[in-house]
């Protein structure tokens, strides 16, 4: 049995994400956090021999302002996507990832109730979804993004 000489990327699934992106912020109100709105730059690309993607990205809201970097890999040995998140702050994080199909990314975060989605959306825009587990049996949403792809 030949064994083949090229296999897929596990990264390749990131495709869909790579570029440089303007960033419109909504924030509804919530326990974390009263309405807001913004806009931001970001940029998700490969690095280190395809083996990584980073997202790097700076957002100015009406009530803050910030920027984070953060990094994308997929383990091997636990056959699952990990990203670490490090903001300006100070503040970091990290969450273990899986598509959950070929348009939509969905982290669930570490040490919190926290999930988040990328989904790609109509014109290749991509909307990202910070949601929260409500009281109702469901989740809040309390952070939302759409990234548009700059030319």
């Amino acid at each position: 049995m030949e064994i083949m000489s090229e296999e897929l990327n596990p990264m390749d699934k990131f495709n869909f994400l790579l570029g440089t992106w303007k960033l419109h912020y909504k924030v509804p109100k919530s326990h974390f956090s009263d309405v807001d709105i913004g806009e931001g730059e970001g940029e998700f690309k490969r690095i280190l021999n395809n083996q990584y993607v980073t997202f790097d990205y700076s957002a100015k809201l009406s009530n803050s302002e910030g920027a984070a970097y953060a990094i994308f890999a997929w383990d091997e040995k636990s056959q699952i996507y990990r990203y670490w998140w490090f903001e300006d702050s100070g503040e970091f994080m990290k969450a273990t990832c899986n598509f959950i199909n070929e348009n939509t990314l969905c982290l669930n975060w570490h040490n919190s109730l926290l999930v988040q989605t990328f989904s790609r959306i109509e014109n290749g825009n991509i909307l990202l979804e910070m949601r929260y587990p409500s009281n109702k049996n469901d989740y809040e949403i309390i952070l939302e993004v759409v990234f548009t792809k700059k030319e």
